[in-house]
């Protein structure tokens, strides 16, 4: 079965999402991210998406860490979703964008106590002496917001990837795998489909 090029990128990105979300995945939003810093190098590792939108595909981490620093450096990257039970993939590539402060602080009062003061206690990325060094640092910033609001720290944020190219690829029968690959032109889209 062919994959519809009639539908826009992003509606298609939502039913494939609504159907990754219920087909079992114990982490459905997990994505890989692939940064390249400043001398082109690049990195991947996996993070979550939290919304996906016209405007992009929004992640959060700290500023600080390896991937914060590289999209400071060279602000593009791809995220790659693969849903096996589904045989699926998406991939997304485009420039990265930080998030507002508003947006950021709504986001963060969302999250559990728990990885709010783990947001605050870990220096992502850094060397780590030991583990209780960083159960000390939980200590230490579970002890100074007590029981009160647990504020974002400055150096934790969102990111949102523009997209400029979106691919979904679906398995096929005999490796004959179906790729329809949208490009942005202007306001619009483009689709092609590639050989697999």
């Amino acid at each position: 079965m062919s994959l519809p090029s009639d539908k826009n990128p992003f509606e298609l990105f939502a039913a494939w999402y609504g159907e990754a979300q219920g087909c079992g995945l114990k982490e459905p939003s997990a994505v890989t991210l692939a940064t390249a810093d400043a001398e082109g190098r690049p990195s991947a590792r996996m993070v979550l998406l939290k919304s996906a939108d016209r405007a992009g595909f929004v992640f959060y981490t700290n500023r600080e860490s390896r991937k914060g620093r590289q999209m400071q450096a060279n602000p593009f990257a791809a995220l790659c979703f693969h849903w096996m039970p589904l045989v699926r993939q998406v991939r997304v590539e485009g420039r990265v964008e930080p998030v507002s402060d508003a947006e950021a602080d709504a986001y963060f009062a969302t999250r559990a106590r728990d990885s709010q003061i783990g947001a605050w206690a870990s220096k992502q990325s850094q060397p780590l002496e030991g583990r209780f060094e960083l159960e000390r640092r939980i200590a230490k910033y579970a002890l100074k917001f007590g029981v009160g609001t647990v504020p974002r720290p400055d150096f934790w944020s969102g990111y949102c990837l523009i997209p400029e190219r979106i691919e979904f690829w679906q398995q096929g029968f005999a490796r004959l795998h179906d790729r329809l690959v949208y490009h942005r032109a202007g306001d619009g889209w483009t689709t092609e489909r590639l050989f697999p």
